[in-house]
């Protein structure tokens, strides 16, 4: 009876049909390593029909501005004080010169642009806008990737604005996208917990569907692996797709699984993740099945390490990530999987598994696919906005 209910739930994915909560649980709960075995494929097979053998990457770089904040996060392993000896705001020159130095060296598309709360920037909101017009005006083809909704949430703050009038700035000074990070978990009581004083589950989404609104697309992520229950996984991700079914403004999914060795969790959460990627994988599974409406889903090499990467390529996964060059953030949590990997070794892996490597930009547009570019079929049953 048991495995009955899930083939049925197999199919229904398969078909065509969105999945509900229920089915979502379901999902989440079965532990027979037979039966995640048919979750795996059936979202293999659904992804095939989807992307077909092809396997995106970008070549970028990110930019870690600071590591100086004031949040506390119990995730974070990254996060310093003004006082520490490590703590550090790069300024313009030194952004520059990353980006100088990723052009030069592996010809970058984007920049991702992150860094912590920094409380001495609140009273400076100018080095964000300025920030982006600086890059623009010495960058101008460049993709600007920067600032999540927490960042917003701080500069409308401190500049007095509306959330919708900074991003308009923003967007003036030549910002494209930005990452849909600082969802965290967006379960309100676990996120309670694991990040205090982030901006709350409401605030995070007002912010998003304004970035929407205005033209901004952004990525969609969620931390997993740490005080969650499958039931606040199933919140984040039917709240995650509730959006796009409105917006159709995140441009993919990434899934993170939590790395907490330096982190003020380490000793309450489950390690068994980090070190089982098989539970990775069947994340990446489910989150095929369940996002219908995503036609992209990317793993993280850098938190589950380039041989898992490349397996849960199988597994639902249609994106490998970036070259990113450097990854300060899961490093410092306790992840060792190393911060760069060159686009010929990204092609490589892709291929050895009998995959179909293509670049693209930040926002999935396919920079060599030439005549094989893998636009969505108007007869096909599903809609995707990308």
């Amino acid at each position: 009876m048991k495995h009955s209910k899930l083939d049925s739930i197999l199919q229904k994915a398969l078909s065509g049909r969105q999945l509900d909560d229920n089915d979502l649980l379901v999902l989440f709960e079965e532990k027979d390593a037979e039966a995640v075995k048919e979750i795996a494929s059936a979202a293999d097979s659904l992804n095939l029909e989807i992307n077909s053998d092809k396997v995106s990457y970008v070549v970028n770089r990110n930019i870690n501005f600071t590591n100086i904040c004031g949040l506390n996060c119990k995730f974070c392993g990254y996060k310093r004080t003004k006082k520490s000896k490590d703590a550090f705001l790069l300024d313009y020159d030194k952004i520059l010169e990353k980006i100088y130095e990723g052009k030069k060296q592996i010809g970058i598309d984007e920049i991702c642009v992150t860094g912590g709360i920094n409380p001495e920037l609140k009273l400076n909101p100018g080095y964000y806008f300025n920030l982006i017009e600086t890059v623009r005006k010495n960058f101008p083809d460049l993709h600007i990737h920067a600032f999540s909704p927490q960042e917003i949430y701080e500069l409308s703050l401190s500049a007095g604005k509306s959330y919708s009038a900074v991003i308009e700035k923003l967007k003036g000074c030549g910002l494209d996208s930005m990452p849909g990070t600082a969802a965290e978990i967006l379960a309100p009581e676990i996120r309670k917990k694991i990040c205090p004083k982030k901006i709350d589950t409401k605030t995070w989404v007002e912010i998003i569907k304004t970035a929407h609104a205005l033209g901004v697309k952004t990525s969609a992520t969620v931390l997993f692996g740490h005080l969650e229950s499958p039931r606040d996984l199933a919140y984040h991700l039917g709240l995650i797709r509730s959006i796009q079914d409105e917006t159709a403004g995140f441009t993919e999914f990434i899934a993170l699984p939590f790395i907490s060795f330096k982190t003020s969790l380490k000793n309450k959460v489950d390690e068994t993740l980090i070190k089982d990627t098989d539970k990775a994988f069947k994340f990446y599974a489910i989150l095929r099945l369940y996002l219908d409406n995503f036609k992209n889903i990317q793993t993280s090499w850098p938190k589950i390490g380039v041989s898992a990467a490349v397996k849960s390529l199988s597994c639902g996964v249609n994106d490998f990530g970036g070259t990113l060059m450097e990854e300060n953030i899961t490093k410092s949590a306790g992840g060792n999987f190393g911060e760069y990997l060159s686009e010929g070794e990204i092609i490589n892996l892709i291929q050895k598994v009998g995959k179909n490597p293509v670049r693209r930009d930040t926002i999935y547009n396919y920079i060599n696919a030439g005549a094989c570019a893998c636009a969505v079929n108007d007869g096909d049953k599903r809609l995707f906005n990308v």
